[in-house]
């Protein structure tokens, strides 16, 4: 399938690994152009010349916290300084902690909040009006399959990424006659160091050990095992396509069938 991503531009958050960078390959494997951000630099800087040398698209990155407005702000206008666009937004971010409810002080909800929404509001924010003036855009937020689901020990999780839900499906319908689709995608279990993270963390609160919480999920999730990155990232390079353009307003999970929900 051709993708019609060639010479579009790409802004990808928390691109240095894990999905943001498995999405960061695939979108320019497909010929579009990158600017990534992450917090880490080393990280990032390694990423963005892997993507160079493997692929020949142009890769910018910028090392960038988006919990904070300069972080933003520096991301995009280095997008703009660049390319003078933003064809496709990807938001991403770290997930905030996992643990109950009384573990969390106010301070803690209030950076989960501002990594987990605020980021995705401003940094929609900031693309929006030149997607609107050339009548064509794609934004894609990665949330969790805890916005259909919620998953046990994953309150801030759960509770934040329904918020960025409520948000996409409202703008969806706001942006739609402009050429504009929003969507999200929902990973499921997949192998990255979050989720290696998560299995060490239920371990150490449940006795038990990281591999048996992970052949837990394995059981729970009716393919029998964890998700790729890259399976992932090929959802997401749907979704920011020509091919797409009648899809909008959509949660779609890459989960290999764990949510059991009709809807």
């Amino acid at each position: 399938m051709i993708l019609g991503l060639e010479g579009k531009i790409a802004l990808v958050a928390a691109a240095s690994r894990g999905l943001g960078r498995a999405v960061a390959e695939e979108l320019a494997r497909e010929g579009a152009h990158l600017v990534l951000c992450a917090r880490g630099a080393d990280a990032l800087r390694e990423t963005a010349e892997s993507i160079r040398m493997e692929t020949g698209a142009t890769v910018i990155d910028v090392v960038a916290d988006l919990s904070e407005p300069a972080g933003i702000a520096r991301v995009t206008q280095r997008a703009f300084e660049e390319f003078g666009r933003v064809d496709v937004l990807v938001t991403n971010a770290g997930g905030p902690p996992a643990g109950p409810f009384e573990a969390h002080s106010a301070e803690v909800w209030e950076t989960a909040v501002r990594q987990n929404l605020v980021s995705v509001v401003e940094l929609t924010r900031a693309v929006l009006p030149g997607m609107k003036e050339r009548r064509w855009g794609r934004i894609i937020n990665v949330t969790s399959i805890a916005v259909k689901q919620p998953v046990d020990n994953l309150i801030l999780s759960n509770s934040v990424r329904a918020a960025v839900t409520g948000f996409a499906r409202t703008l969806a319908n706001e942006v739609a006659p402009f050429g504009i689709t929003v969507n999200n995608v929902m990973p499921g279990y997949t192998r990255t160091q979050r989720v290696e993270d998560l299995a060490q963390k239920n371990a150490s609160l449940r006795g038990t050990t990281p591999a048996s919480e992970r052949a837990a999920w394995e059981g729970q999730i009716p393919m029998g095992r964890l998700g790729e990155p890259n399976e992932f990232a090929a959802m997401v390079a749907f979704l920011a396509s020509e091919r797409a353009s009648y899809t909008t307003g959509a949660s779609i999970p890459v989960d290999g069938g764990w949510i059991r929900g009709l809807l």
